[in-house]
């Protein structure tokens, strides 16, 4: 977790309680007002950081006093295999993982939601009326200033590709990116990146020759960004981001002009859901024009309700980048990346190319 996730958790602490479990688990839990009647319990299971969760869970609340919160924030991976173990233990599940939240909705794990808003959502942003994606956030990187001052700008993944193979030695080292083995979130970007661009496999290899380390989550990349250790961070999530970069001048984000990947959160309330009425209440909320106005003002996740335009907007994002944008599909296509032969094949692919190189320069001292 990043320095300023941990500085928004601890003045949480005030307010509602929070734990941290041993195996890194965060928890919070929002307890129903002693004067709004009988409570009514609501469990959320997520991959959705606190710092981002927090100001439309504190919303909903807020609009639903009686309501009993309690919220699991978990790695997506941890997320889908806990649902797997126990498909009754929550109410709503959230992930960034797209395959994975298709897959199970797919299998028959999602109810349908009826309700104006759910109707009226965009057909491209959900699957039948079963799963929801409700925010619009673009995979980008991040650069440290000793790296503009030495090498220049870096506009697009062209940029990185060619700056990489002419100084191999200069950079061992000080790039860092997804290792898409370990996350989720890596693998995806680097199975839709592999059909969107015929250069991809070059800029792997590249990768690997600079020595490039490998991650699991944002949080670990901004980490290393922030102390300098690196110089460039390849394929972070833009909402986690933002904040960060704002409090350390050194970095900045890069938007790549040539396409920028972006990702949605997906949710959708298990068939087994144990308190279905306040989990779609909470699914209506998230969608709906209130939440997704929070979620514009108060996160940096980017919202998809069409009538909202302006900063922190998918509209806004749009009127920017263009074309530039290539969103990931909610669609069948997602369970093709989970398909193990495919995985395998290009899991296999990409250590192939990444250690295509025998002989790396050593990594910067």
């Amino acid at each position: 977790m990043t320095a300023t996730a941990l500085r928004h958790l601890t003045s949480a602490l005030l307010l509602t309680w929070w734990s941290l479990t041993a195996s890194g688990e965060e928890t919070l839990h929002l307890p129903a007002e002693p004067d709004a009647g009988q409570a009514r319990p609501l469990v959320i299971h997520a991959a959705l950081d606190l710092p981002q969760a927090r100001p439309l869970l504190e919303d909903f609340h807020r609009r639903h006093p009686h309501v009993e919160l309690t919220y699991r924030n978990l790695t997506t991976l941890e997320l889908h295999q806990r649902f797997l173990d126990a498909p009754d233990a929550a109410d709503v599940i959230l992930s960034s993982a797209m395959p994975w939240q298709y897959r199970l909705a797919n299998d028959g794990h999602a109810q349908p939601l009826d309700s104006r808003a759910a109707r009226t959502w965009p057909g491209w942003a959900r699957w039948r009326y079963e799963l929801f994606a409700f925010t619009f956030e673009p995979i980008v990187m991040v650069v440290h200033r000793d790296f503009r001052e030495r090498f220049g700008e870096l506009e697009s993944h062209g940029d990185l590709l060619e700056l990489l193979a002419d100084h191999p030695r200069e950079l061992a080292g000080r790039v860092i990116t997804y290792d898409p083995e370990r996350s989720g979130a890596g693998y995806t970007y680097a199975i839709e990146e592999s059909r969107l661009s015929p250069r991809y496999w070059d800029l792997v290899a590249a990768l690997g020759q600079a020595r490039t380390a490998l991650a699991d989550t944002t949080g670990e990349m901004l980490d290393g960004l922030e102390s300098g250790r690196y110089l460039v961070g390849y394929n972070l999530l833009g909402s986690y981001v933002r904040d960060e970069v704002a409090d350390h001048p050194d970095l900045s984000i890069v938007m790549p002009e040539d396409y920028t990947l972006v990702t949605q959160r997906l949710a959708f309330i298990p068939r087994q859901a144990p308190h279905p009425e306040t989990a779609q209440r909470f699914l209506d909320y998230l969608i709906g024009e209130t939440g997704q106005r929070t979620i514009a003002e108060r996160t940096q996740l980017g919202a998809l309700h069409p009538a909202l335009d302006g900063p922190g907007t998918a509209t806004a994002l749009r009127e920017r980048l263009g074309d530039a944008l290539r969103p990931i599909a909610l669609g069948p296509g997602l369970l093709a990346t989970l398909d193990e032969l495919k995985r395998e094949a290009l899991l296999s692919r990409w250590t192939r190319e990444y250690r295509r190189w025998s002989r790396r320069p050593e990594p910067h001292p």
